[in-house]
């Protein structure tokens, strides 16, 4: 039978160990909560953050009555990227998902004073400005505007790829100018046709109604037209067909 000399040390190791090991569960528990309400938090703000004024949404009550019409804020990528805990920082847009996150679907980006669009692997954009046009007299038949509704969204990723970088570099057809990036100027309008694979084909237009001090923009958009998901078979080349 072990001494009673053996089993106090035991004893009194065991009363250590348990609460210890009691406490340390409950600390961990209460910073996992901490940090969800944390979390929560964070998310309230960041609505605030992204938020566009009543006085805008007074002033353009008309407009935004109307179907497919939005008010949103972008923030510079630049200033906001990875401090949010929406990805890419509140600086895209999806005029398909009304969503501020990079993902799926993303449309516009601003970046460093400018619009860029057209973002992962074969998904492509472009877009043109529209100088002082009313947002309201943009349609699909606007002179400028009418390329970008009847382009064909190629279904071959060499196509797509070959695409993409035509309008990086700027493509022409007659006197309109249909680019990837573009510089963001309150008071100007301007009309994007975005094509993501599996998700989504869109033509939308777009105001800047103001930029603030913190770098972020408000634009009044309204979508355009919508086309049928498109597909795309990759690794096929023309030839292949």
């Amino acid at each position: 039978m072990p001494s009673k000399r053996l089993l106090a040390p035991a004893l009194l190791l065991t009363c250590l160990l348990v609460p210890s090991g009691v406490a340390r569960a409950q600390d961990r528990a209460r910073a996992a909560a901490e940090i969800e309400s944390l979390r929560e938090q964070i998310k309230a703000r960041e609505a605030v953050l992204l938020a566009t004024s009543d006085e805008d949404r007074k002033a353009n009550a008309e407009f935004l009555a109307r179907p497919d019409t939005g008010l949103v804020r972008l923030l510079p990528r630049e200033k906001w990227e990875d401090k949010l805990s929406m990805r890419g920082g509140g600086s895209y847009y999806s005029f398909t998902l009304r969503s501020n996150e990079y993902g799926r679907s993303t449309d516009i980006g601003l970046e460093q004073g400018q619009f860029h669009a057209g973002f992962a692997g074969a998904d492509f954009a472009f877009m043109t400005d529209l100088g002082e046009m009313p947002l309201e007299n943009v349609s699909a038949e606007t002179e400028a505007v009418r390329f970008m509704a009847g382009y064909e969204a190629p279904s071959l990723e060499t196509e797509a790829r070959m695409a993409a970088r035509q309008f990086h570099a700027a493509r022409h057809e007659g006197e309109a100018s249909y680019v990837r990036r573009l510089p963001a100027t309150p008071g100007r309008t301007y009309a994007v046709r975005s094509i993501v694979y599996g998700e989504s084909d869109v033509l939308a237009a777009f105001r800047v109604l103001r930029k603030d001090d913190d770098g972020s923009v408000v634009l009044l958009w309204k979508l355009l037209q919508k086309y049928p998901k498109p597909s795309l078979q990759r690794n096929v080349t023309s030839a292949e067909q």
